[in-house]
């Protein structure tokens, strides 16, 4: 199928943001349309590439770039391989703490102390929210768009992207579906505000993720929300991205598959593609 891309601003409650478009660029009507949220890694190439995926299928897909701004020259690949190989020595709950990431980002090297405390920025309670605000803006703007379907607008999101696909679910009543691939939960007390059906994809070797998806099971059956996840054995963290050393061929041809089933039921999307 032809492709559409290109890079426009979208508006949001205190900036505007970059966001990749790719849509079919043949075909008449309204179309379905999902937004796809990056890793800690920003809008890169294996993000476009998922959003061309979607948009090869003939869905219109939107990946927004969270970190547009002066955020984005500081968490570079460079500086989170940095910040990962820093955190893969830390206490395992750091991130969930400020207290404590406070503390361990003022034991590093002052040259890395900007990088850390730029994740740990970006990954706070406090900016997720902004984001989530963010993210609404973008199926806002999706919703104005003449080849779009208004009731018909999904998200997907891994890790960083993952927990924000469940955030943007909290605070936009009328997003049909989320995926969330190997992210966080969203804040419990938020979780009756969900009305998309929700699909999480998570690997058995990630366990300081995995683990806490039966709270979340839980809390959406409590507040008689939708709610299905899946769990791979063998599979790591980012087992889906094919750039990365975890990537797992097996889980993430399962989990496309069942992205696109759960999307044709929830948007009316198409159901099958041989593409991982």
């Amino acid at each position: 199928m032809t492709l559409s891309e290109r890079t426009v601003q979208v508006q949001c409650p205190s900036r505007s943001i970059d966001c990749y478009l790719a849509l079919p660029a043949d075909g008449h009507g309204k179309r379905p349309a999902v937004v796809v949220i990056h890793e800690i890694f920003g809008t890169d190439e294996h993000i476009r590439d998922v959003a061309r995926r979607f948009a090869n299928l003939g869905y219109v897909a939107a990946a927004p770039n969270l970190f547009t701004g002066e955020i984005g020259k500081v968490l570079t690949p460079e500086n989170i391989g940095y910040a990962m190989q820093a955190f893969s020595k830390a206490p395992p709950d750091l991130r969930r703490d400020p207290s404590l990431f406070a503390s361990f980002a003022e034991s590093q090297p002052p040259e890395r102390r900007p990088i850390l405390q730029a994740f740990g920025t970006v990954t706070s309670p406090a900016a997720q929210s902004g984001f989530a605000l963010d993210l609404r803006a973008v199926t806002q703007y999706l919703r104005t768009l003449p080849e779009v379907d208004p009731a018909r607008i999904g998200s997907v999101g891994f890790c960083f992207g993952g927990a924000m696909s469940a955030r943007l679910a909290t605070v936009d009543p009328d997003l049909r579906a989320a995926v969330i691939f190997y992210g966080q939960n969203p804040p419990m007390e938020d979780v009756p505000r969900i009305r998309a059906s929700v699909l999480g994809l998570y690997g058995s070797e990630d366990p300081g993720i995995t683990s806490t998806v039966p709270a979340l099971d839980d809390a959406m059956k409590k507040a008689g929300k939708s709610f299905a996840y899946h769990v791979y054995p063998g599979a790591k963290h980012a087992f889906f991205n094919d750039t990365r050393p975890n990537y797992h061929e097996a889980s993430a041809k399962d989990a496309w598959t069942r992205v696109l089933q759960f999307f044709a039921t929830s948007l009316g999307g198409p159901s099958a593609s041989n593409r991982p």
